[in-house]
């Protein structure tokens, strides 16, 4: 295959993964690739370690029976096996990041491989544009966010957040970082949590605890076991400590109480997931008579 056929059908695979070739392009590659597929030979003396992996792609040939829905992400690398070197695999983006930044409001964003995340006020999360053949890594630089990630055994999804690193296949949980702590909570699968050579596995209603070099295991608050990025939340005789934790991590803010005795005050109160953080303060105001004073992200409670 010539050069510049390698790196048009390295174009071609490039923009049917983004969703972008038109019908006739689609037709195009399943026709190279099912053409391609009848070519496959598995020859130990010539392949050598890559022979796993070619009887393995015999095998789900047989089993698929030349499907045209096989994904052109395993196509690519048949492609790159058939031509033992001959063949230009796409090129990888995953170098290239990308950074998203929210500010006063939330925000969320959908991966490539179909994960969604939810990202508090004053976040920063950085992504790659394609993840590369073996991990799925992602930054969380600052801030609180909820991750609802796709399932994918063969590519583990890793987030790096401080010193901190999230290791999961495909389930829903929550990362607040502050300045001196990271928390992890679970809400659905499973999740391993690693830090200085100190690792726990958590399931849903586990949490995570990073704090002074320390990594411990304990029960989460039921408060923070919803995705209260993207619902209404609706609490019923809450103690104040367990709103404010949740203000706190929801629009990156800190709260100073007067009176340490304010925290046994119970409320009940409807929260909309796009509320700004003002109108649930007036709503507190309204039914405690607390009075809140906002400076910066510093709120005093009187």
């Amino acid at each position: 295959m010539t050069k510049k056929k390698q790196l048009s059908l390295a174009a071609l695979i490039e923009k049917s993964r983004q969703k972008q070739a038109t019908k006739e392009e689609e037709h195009l590659l399943d026709n190279f690739m099912l053409s391609e597929y009848e070519k496959v030979i598995c020859d130990n003396s010539t392949m050598g370690d890559a022979i796993i992996g070619c009887n393995k792609i015999q095998k789900l040939i047989a089993k698929k029976r030349m499907s045209r829905y096989i994904s052109y992400g395993i196509a690519a690398s048949i492609i790159v096996l058939l031509g033992l070197g001959l063949v230009v695999q796409p090129p990888v983006l995953g170098s290239k990041m990308i950074t998203l930044k929210t500010g006063s409001t939330l925000d969320s964003v959908q991966l490539i491989d179909g994960s969604v995340i939810y990202l508090a006020a004053q976040t920063i999360f950085e992504y790659p544009e394609h993840f590369d053949a073996k991990e799925r890594n992602v930054n969380l630089l600052q801030g609180s966010a909820f991750f609802e990630i796709a399932k994918d055994s063969q590519h583990p999804f890793i987030i790096s957040s401080g010193t901190i690193k999230t290791r999961v296949v495909g389930t829903s949980f929550h990362i607040q970082m502050t300045k001196i702590s990271c928390n992890v909570i679970v809400v659905t699968g499973k999740v391993n949590v690693s830090a200085k050579n100190q690792s726990v596995d958590l399931l849903p209603n586990d949490e995570a605890l990073f704090k002074a070099d320390k990594l411990i295991k304990r029960k989460a608050s039921k408060l923070l076991l919803v995705n209260w990025y993207n619902q209404d939340i609706e609490l019923k005789n809450v103690q104040l400590n367990e709103v404010l934790e949740l203000l706190k991590n929801k629009y990156r803010v800190t709260f100073e109480l007067k009176n340490d005795n304010m925290m046994n005050t119970s409320l009940t109160l409807f929260i909309e997931k796009n509320a700004s953080l003002e109108s649930i303060l007036k709503q507190m105001n309204y039914i405690t008579n607390l009075k809140f004073e906002t400076n910066d992200s510093t709120i005093t409670v009187n």
